[in-house]
């Protein structure tokens, strides 16, 4: 398998690149989260000019039919520039309309960057349990009327419009009777608390009382939602690893510098070689994520659902390991600055920790690993 990138989207990689390096600069990100949206218009309007938003959508909605693979290389950049857009809960958000088809006009809306979303998946019982949903779908004349409580819903208060995971059957936990829909944020009896994570994201708390939607919000056929729920959310996963792994090669290199330039005993602190096996520890791990997270949006897309959930669920894994490792390694070789909010190394840190934890951490996707058929006959 070649997993050589071609000249299209290295171009599309360092276009990226170019605009974080000169325009998104750590005091102006520090600005943008700082500021009472959270987020940034401009910047959201440069991510459009330069194509991200079309990027994942089909052609046939003004998009360019861009692959997990491409989306690799743009979530490194946006991991490796810490931007706090909501770009992965946009395209995260368009996954499931992809998946679930019928819903066209959004699609459109999103190729061009006019609408936002975000996926209101988690409860508060739930954790990383997607199927364990207490909000209920009530099928009402030709509609449906949704009441429940959404938390962490990350970028909800950024967003135009919601996925909304629903039960219209069965009991709590169940995979069968799961509905889901696209609701817009301004229908009557949606409320959203915003609020900053610790990492400078933004997220949300979403209730829902009594909230009327037409049959044309459904998406899919109802209480079948599971299988693009599942679906989608290892689509996340791997974009989230992706990320990771540009925050894991920025800090990497924060800390390589850092090492060649603090003096202790008249020399560089880089030439004692105890501090040198940690880095090769931390290069080699982070290697292995890169190599993990490249698998996994190659396999994303596989119609085999078992393969996806153990290569989807192996990447999360190392990935995890990778960032919490390196991220720890690096913050104690910056000595005690390694955690204030001066040295952008800490922001990616944080960031690292809340992707270790969203859509899976690392022991839920151990253990999903584990549970794939055929484990017990390859182990």
């Amino acid at each position: 398998m070649d997993f050589t990138f071609n000249e299209e989207q290295k171009q599309f990689a360092d276009a990226l690149r170019r605009w974080v390096d000169k325009d998104y600069g750590f005091a102006t990100r520090h600005q943008i989260i700082h500021s009472p949206a959270g987020v940034s218009d401009a910047a959201w309007a440069t991510l459009t000019e330069l194509g991200m938003t079309a990027l994942p959508v089909a052609q046939a909605q003004g998009g360019f039919d861009g692959t997990a693979v491409d989306l690799l290389l743009v979530m490194q950049e946006l991991g490796r520039g810490l931007v706090v857009e909501p770009y992965l809960a946009t395209v995260l958000g368009a996954r499931f309309l992809s998946l679930a088809g019928g819903h066209e006009a959004a699609l459109e809306r999103v190729a061009g960057g006019e609408l936002k979303l975000a996926c209101a998946l988690g409860e508060q019982q739930s954790r990383h349990d997607l199927h364990d949903i207490k909000t209920t779908a009530t099928a009402s004349g030709a509609g449906y009327v949704l009441d429940g409580a959404k938390t962490v819903v990350i970028h909800g208060g950024q967003a135009g419009a919601l996925i909304v995971s629903a039960r219209s059957a069965g009991a709590q936990r169940d995979s069968g009777g799961i509905s889901l829909f696209l609701l817009p944020v301004n229908t009557p009896g949606v409320t959203v608390r915003d609020y900053r994570t610790i990492d400078g994201q933004r997220a949300a708390n979403v209730t829902l009382k009594q909230v009327a939607l037409p049959a044309g919000a459904l998406l899919g056929a109802a209480g079948a939602g599971w299988g693009i729920l599942d679906a989608a959310a290892d689509y996340g996963a791997t974009l989230l690893c992706a990320e990771a792994v540009g925050a894991m090669d920025a800090i990497f290199a924060a800390t390589l510098e850092y090492l060649k330039t603090r003096t202790q005993f008249g020399a560089p602190i880089g030439k004692f070689q105890a501090l040198q096996h940690r880095m090769a520890d931390m290069f080699i791990h982070l290697e292995q994520a890169r190599s993990m997270a490249m698998l996994a949006a190659v396999k994303v897309d596989s119609t085999d659902d078992e393969e996806r959930r153990r290569v989807v669920s192996a990447a999360k894994v190392r990935v995890g390991q990778a960032a919490t490792f390196v991220g720890q390694q690096a913050v104690q070789l910056h000595g005690g600055m390694g955690v204030t909010d001066e040295l952008p190394a800490a922001h990616h840190f944080k960031r690292l920790s809340m992707i270790a934890l969203t859509l899976g951490d690392v022991d839920h996707h151990l253990e999903r690993f584990i549970a794939q058929p055929g484990f017990a006959q390859h182990a």
